[in-house]
């Protein structure tokens, strides 16, 4: 497929070596201009290039960029067809990575709100695993023990494409419905970045609650400094664990 990746952070970066060694024709890029791509990203094969040119003839767009910010995109957008299939990355964090957003806040989906505020369709994909998690813990479909990554979608077609690509970048795709549920896979809900089975992840997501979940994200600095210096990602996962004991 042809895939482009805006946003060359950890998971964007990640991404877009993952999906151009499983074959797909991948371009990269960043608001900073193509000279800001880190060489990393681009040793598998993807090609940095100029925002203004990265939506153009595109099956799939994975927007890697902080939470709040892809209404200043929604112009580039205008002119994307509608069969292209966005997927949306991001994650909200109030005060931390974030500015508060009040329509989040007062009980908007996240994604929701950043399919409005694009000015179309996206699919929730790749947020609920930590970055580390995806660049390391990737492995080939039926092995045993594969970690699942939920999405969510509202057509059963652009759902179905996001899913490939989970799975070609090492993880168990999960069906999580519409877009409306993508709640339960957005910080801090028993399915965040807890590293769970495609047999362990339904239950994580039914039991989702939106008030406490907010509560364990606004929670993170806290915690995250009890871990002490240098955590490694399986302290981090067994931190989220905990939190919903």
């Amino acid at each position: 497929m042809k895939i482009t990746v805006i946003g060359t952070g950890a998971i964007g970066g990640n991404l877009a070596a993952k999906l151009s060694t499983a074959g797909h024709d991948v371009q990269v890029a960043d608001a900073r201009g193509p000279e800001a791509v880190r060489a990393e990203v681009l040793e598998s094969g993807a090609r940095a290039v100029d925002l203004a040119d990265a939506v153009q003839d595109r099956d799939v767009i994975v927007l890697s960029i902080p939470f709040g910010v892809a209404g200043r995109l929604a112009g580039l957008f205008a002119s994307v067809p509608a069969e292209t299939v966005v997927i949306d990355t991001s994650n909200y964090y109030p005060g931390m990575l974030s500015e508060p957003i009040e329509a989040v806040d007062n009980g908007q989906v996240e994604s929701v709100y950043t399919a409005e505020s694009l000015g179309r369709p996206v699919v929730k994909a790749w947020n609920a695993a930590l970055a580390e998690t995806q660049r390391t813990k990737g492995v080939p479909a039926g092995t045993p023990g594969r970690l699942a990554i939920p999405v969510a979608g509202d057509t059963e077609e652009a759902r179905r494409v996001a899913m490939s690509l989970v799975d070609d970048t090492g993880f168990d795709p999960y069906d999580a419905g519409t877009l409306a549920d993508s709640w339960r896979q957005q910080p801090n809900s028993p399915a965040y970045c807890t590293e769970l089975t495609l047999d362990e992840l339904p239950a994580a997501l039914a039991a989702a609650d939106r008030d406490k979940d907010a509560a364990i994200r606004d929670s993170l600095p806290e915690r995250f400094a009890a871990l002490g210096v240098n955590p490694t990602v399986d302290d981090v996962v067994e931190m989220n664990r905990a939190a919903h004991r």
